[in-house]
């Protein structure tokens, strides 16, 4: 299970160091696409392969099952880590994600994410400021 928050540094090559709590879950290789919320996800092979079975089982007759499968899968590249503990994102990935330098890296349970530090400090704060009303829904989900 991955969980805490991280910042560090993404280089002019595009290389972002991961938690060294994270790398050995991650080994040898893992995914990383285009999340929600311009974010990007990185998932263990394992966890990829459940959540590949379950967007090819959408109803690929909806448009946007077919969208939401597209830009999921069109944005994702399998990757390792080097010997320094980097992953080398691709530059539609970063783009994506609005990466600059300072970059936030946090566990959430089966995946991480990657934001930007700019946008996560936007996003957590907002969370933040909600966070009792998100609760208060969740009891509805037995939490």
């Amino acid at each position: 299970m991955f969980m805490g928050e991280y910042q560090h540094a993404i280089d002019e090559k595009g290389r972002l160091t991961i938690p060294s709590k994270f790398r050995d879950e991650l080994a040898p290789t893992f995914v990383v696409t285009r999340g929600l919320d311009k974010c990007l996800f990185v998932y263990p092979m394992e966890e990829w392969k459940v959540l590949e079975q379950k967007l090819k089982a959408l109803p690929m007759m909806k448009a946007e099952a077919r969208a939401f499968s597209r830009m999921f899968f069109s944005g994702a590249t399998e990757c390792e880590l080097d010997k320094q503990g980097r992953v080398n994102i691709p530059n539609n990935l970063i783009n994506h994600a609005q990466l600059e330098k300072d970059c936030v890296i946090i566990g959430v349970s089966g995946k991480i994410e990657i934001w930007s530090k700019a946008e996560w400090e936007s996003y957590s704060q907002a969370s933040q400021d909600s966070f009792n009303e998100i609760a208060e829904t969740l009891i509805d989900f037995n939490f």
